[in-house]
């Protein structure tokens, strides 16, 4: 089975599209609501990794994970707190960490910054900042999230527990991946395309590819050629 994982500001229902798209042999797409996760209380990273295996081996012998993002980023931690559970996974637009505290710092101030007008400011005056963001372009059209109001103390916390700030250089630990990786950037979204060839060079068993005319929304930017990837990668396996 297939479990996918949204970005920041995200729900399970991003994936509907995608998971229409997949033939029935792949067993289904999970389309995981991270939010849960930070309902009750705090989840660092770390934790969280760990929490999503035992969550998922109990039901899935040969899981495989597709995270876009920040859920690109959970997914990392995922595959790292198990290594040997996972069959394979797609990662898209991830960061791998910053190596430099003084940049972390920075991120952790910013992201603050989020937590506080996601929790306390006007939800549409935050929604429309957060999509402003140059790294998200123009491109793809995303579910409503005005509903997403009513889980805005998960999404604050997000921005805490699960801030780029908060998270190491994992690119240190990539030798301990055992299942293949297929790692996806849009070609317009030069920052991206160029931390994923650093990752991909450290990772056992990895293949970057770059979807031209595409920014950081890849599978909403490009559905079909995105779905095709990903068919083809698993099929490979």
């Amino acid at each position: 089975m297939i479990w996918a994982l949204h970005g920041a500001v995200g729900m399970a229902a991003d994936w509907r599209v995608y998971a229409a798209s997949l033939p029935a042999e792949w067993g289904g797409v999970r389309r995981l609501d991270l939010w849960r996760f930070l309902d009750c209380c705090p989840m660092p990273l770390e934790k969280w990794g760990n929490t999503l295996a035992e969550e998922i081996k109990r039901v899935d012998p040969e899981p495989i994970l597709v995270g876009y993002s920040m859920g690109g980023r959970l997914a990392l931690h995922a595959l790292l707190a198990q290594p040997d559970l996972w069959k394979a996974a797609v990662i898209i637009s991830a960061h791998p960490g910053l190596s430099d505290e003084a940049e972390r710092a920075k991120r952790r101030e910013k992201d603050a910054e989020w937590s506080a007008m996601a929790l306390k400011g006007d939800w549409s005056d935050f929604l429309e900042k957060w999509e402003a963001q140059s790294v998200l372009g123009a491109g793809g059209e995303m579910p409503d999230r005005t509903r997403l109001k009513e889980r805005r103390a998960s999404i604050a916390r997000s921005f805490i527990d699960w801030s780029l700030g908060a998270q190491a250089d994992l690119t240190c630990d990539f030798q301990q991946i055992a299942a293949p990786v297929l790692w996806l950037s849009g070609g317009e979204d030069t920052k991206f395309t160029e931390l994923a060839k650093v990752a991909v060079a450290q990772l056992p068993d990895a293949r970057h590819q770059i979807i031209p005319g595409c920014g950081h929304r890849v599978p909403w930017e490009r559905p079909a050629e995105f779905s095709r990837r990903c068919q083809e990668f698993l099929a490979s396996l």
